[in-house]
């Protein structure tokens, strides 16, 4: 037996543009299929206008006095619509915010990490939030929070800048940077350090002389094969002594 489909009880959307039949009001201005002003008409004479072109009668601008009607292919205009909508979404950039979090005693290894992290995701040119998290008794200080969070933004300077200074919210203190212009250029590498790092740089391997005289090997004397046949020969009996001269 197959599951039922979740009912969904949200009403469906519905178009609010009103056309045709569904334009209430007395009298429109009404401009032409091609853009020409027409000029203010009965809504019955606009719509017989529209109906012997065969085209719709789309009220474009409600809030007028009259409401401005268009004379058009109501379809096409919402194709055309939609197709500008997603054009103008195509070239809208996404802001995207991450978030590192802090405590007030935090570890040096840990500020070390955190700090990379932060450092990353501003070079991918993201936004990030810094928040310094106070429990109990740490809320007394809240200036160790504030020390963590002006180190952060000293040691970052040329990544970053302070788009938001640190705010104390309830248990939370919390800090914006976004990407400095050199980031934003591409000054800095995604991945490796910046313009001035030479950490990956290569080591280059010590010249060698060419006059050196390379080590020989010492020869290796190879123990001679008894030949078929011969005696072997006997090994000295452990009970005698060895001969003395």
């Amino acid at each position: 037996m197959p599951v039922p489909r979740r009912f969904d009880r949200r009403p469906p959307e519905r178009d609010t543009t009103r056309i045709n039949e569904r334009i209430r009001v007395p009298e429109v201005r009404v401009i032409g299929d091609d853009g020409t002003q027409i000029g203010v008409m009965k809504t019955d004479e606009a719509l017989r206008y529209a109906q012997e072109r065969d085209l719709d009668l789309v009220e474009v601008a409600p809030e007028s006095k009259p409401p401005v009607c268009r004379v058009l292919d109501y379809s096409k205009y919402k194709y055309e619509q939609a197709q500008k909508l997603k054009a103008a979404r195509k070239h809208q950039k996404q802001i995207v915010i991450r978030e590192i979090k802090f405590r007030p005693k935090i570890a040096e290894h840990d500020y070390a990490t955190k700090k990379g992290h932060v450092e990353r995701f501003l070079k991918h040119k993201d936004k990030v939030k810094i928040t310094i998290m106070f429990r109990g008794r740490e809320q007394s200080h809240p200036e160790r929070g504030t020390m963590i969070l002006d180190r952060l933004a000293g040691e970052l300077e040329e990544l970053a800048v302070i788009e938001q200074r640190p705010n104390l919210e309830g248990r939370n203190m919390t800090m914006v940077l976004g990407p400095s212009k050199a980031v934003l250029k591409g000054d800095f590498d995604k991945d490796g350090p910046g313009p001035d790092g030479d950490a990956d740089a290569p080591v280059e391997a010590a010249p060698v002389a060419d006059d050196a005289p390379a080590a020989e090997a010492a020869p290796v004397t190879e123990a001679a094969e008894p030949e078929p046949g011969a005696p072997a020969a006997d090994a000295p009996p452990a009970d005698e002594p060895a001969a003395t001269p």
